[in-house]
């Protein structure tokens, strides 16, 4: 039986593995959740490198927030990652749950980023 962080590796990878193949160059918006925060970055995987990112330990976010750790949190989060995504020229990316599942802190996120500006 595969551990847990195994499991966690394998979905991750099926899921890179699946928005490779219909990327069509655009970034990848990768999302990364813990128990205390959340992470999110724009990366072109063509040039290697990260275009715009955003979490809920940014200096300008962080008074705002009265933890990092829920909903309110990760669509603040979402929301400054696509304004900061559009300011630097990025319109339409792919998302990139990682291994965690879309519900709740990932949708929310993803919802905000929407609403921000960013198509996917």
């Amino acid at each position: 039986m595969a551990s847990r962080k195994e499991t966690l590796a394998r979905r991750a990878n099926r899921v890179r593995r699946q928005l490779k193949a219909v990327a069509n160059g655009r970034p990848r918006l990768s999302v990364h959740r813990s128990s205390k925060n959340i992470y999110v970055q724009v990366i072109d995987d063509v040039a290697g490198r990260t275009l715009a990112s955003a979490s809920t330990l940014d200096k300008d976010l962080r008074p705002s927030l009265k933890t990092g750790a829920d909903t309110a949190a990760a669509s603040a989060v979402g929301k400054l990652v696509a304004e900061r995504a559009v300011k630097a020229g990025v319109k339409d990316v792919v998302f990139d749950r990682g291994a965690f599942i879309y519900h709740g802190r990932i949708k929310a996120l993803a919802d905000a980023a929407r609403e921000g500006g960013l198509n996917f």
